[in-house]
């Protein structure tokens, strides 16, 4: 399998690439992301968007949070620049639905949920998907040029149109 590097690294270290099978057709997606701490916390931490045959899985590794249950959501721009993070905008919603549990009756395409850290504020983040795609141009399902974010609480699945999730602690984007 031959690997094709397209795109670029920026300074947050994202990395797009694609590989290609014996006949040029694209079978694997990935997008490297790295954390950035917001909202002075010490948040910090790495991972990736795979896709591979119409699922995307998302993997990340955190550090520097308080231990407990914490929310991560996809946001609607790639902007991180502000220092609460806030330039990020709301969830993404490409669908216009309540915010919610995913798979429920109704959820944004960036609600992926809540995450528990152990006692040292550290925990692995595996979610999985065929709702979402790296850049298939689909408004509905691209998350490239979005932003990622953890929260500092609990996403408790109901409040409008956030959960309830408190501060932007870290802040990534997927480009």
């Amino acid at each position: 399998m031959k690997k094709i590097l397209i795109g670029f690294v920026i300074a947050a270290g994202i990395i797009y690439s694609c590989k290609t099978n014996s006949t040029g057709t694209t079978s694997t997606k990935k997008v490297s992301i790295v954390f950035e701490a917001k909202s002075n916390s010490k948040v910090s931490g790495a991972g990736s968007f795979i896709e591979k045959n119409g699922v995307v899985t998302f993997k990340a590794k955190v550090k520097g949070l308080e231990p407990g249950v914490h929310a991560i959501h996809i946001h609607e721009k790639s902007d991180c620049s502000a220092a609460d993070a806030s330039s990020t905008g709301g969830h993404w919603n490409p669908t216009f639905k309540k915010h919610g549990k995913w798979g429920s009756a109704e959820y944004h395409k960036g609600d992926i949920g809540n995450f528990t850290t152990d006692v040292h504020g550290e925990a692995t983040i595996v979610f999985k998907t065929n709702e979402w795609c790296i850049g298939c141009g689909d408004p509905a399902k691209d998350i490239l040029g979005k932003g990622l974010i953890i929260h500092q609480n609990s996403d408790d699945m109901t409040t409008q149109p956030t959960g309830d999730a408190g501060g932007r602690v870290a802040c990534s984007a997927i480009i």
